[in-house]
């Protein structure tokens, strides 16, 4: 007879508040041995470093990383197969929470819900199931609905944080090179480049002026 137990849930966290971070990792240790703590994060690089290294079997993300947009972490976190996310957010900004789910979060959660409800929701999501609080589906409910409407709107909800901070620079800055709106952005121009092009694909554009007027048409350059 096999009288092994089954391996723990692998969780890790990734948050900027040391505090919120102390407080989920000893809800975790508490309940061994049904999970187990693969480590803590709290910017998008040290969060690619513990996955690559630990390859947890449940992510707990944050939308807000000091500046950072955990949306940015996601598609890194993904490519490893087998780690599923959960968004443990404060926004109750309904794109920010979409974006999430077509990005490919497993579950999304109010940093209000209760301990137990933590705990529920990453059990069922490491079974494969979907997590979603009353508020979270209520709000992407209506939003689909919307994108019936606005055949736009899923498109626009796919794009990343980054990307969209890319669309109000090139707004403000319409007309200026590249490498000018790479430096006032704070990264490189094939960076930037690399950007458009995703951004471009999203939308289903070809050029700067598209995009400019795209953006002026669906208010993408305010914010």
């Amino acid at each position: 007879m096999n009288t092994s137990n089954p391996q723990p849930i692998r969780v890790a966290l990734v948050d900027d508040h040391p505090m919120l971070l102390w407080g989920l990792s000893k809800l975790i240790d508490g309940e061994r041995p049904r999970l187990e703590l693969a480590g803590t994060a709290q910017t998008i690089e040290e969060a690619e470093r513990l996955v690559q290294q630990k390859k947890p079997d449940v992510v707990l993300l944050d939308l807000d990383l000091g500046g950072q947009s955990g949306l940015d972490a996601m598609p890194a976190i993904l490519r490893h197969e087998g780690t599923r996310i959960i968004i443990l957010t404060g926004t109750r900004d309904p794109r920010l929470r979409e974006q999430s789910m077509l990005l490919g979060a497993s579950g999304i959660l109010s940093k209000e819900a209760a301990a137990d409800t933590l705990i529920t929701a990453i059990t069922r999501v490491h079974a494969g199931e979907v997590w979603l609080d009353p508020d979270t589906a209520a709000q992407i409910v209506g939003r689909l609905r919307q994108g019936t409407r606005d055949p736009e709107a899923a498109r626009i909800a796919s794009l990343t944080q980054k990307e969209r901070e890319v669309i109000r620079a090139l707004v403000r800055g319409e007309g200026l090179p590249n490498k000018v709106l790479a430096d006032r952005l704070c990264m490189a121009e094939h960076t930037l480049r690399n950007h458009l092009s995703s951004i471009y694909s999203k939308l289903g554009i070809k050029t700067r002026l598209a995009l400019y007027m795209y953006a002026l048409e669906h208010h993408l350059g305010e914010g």
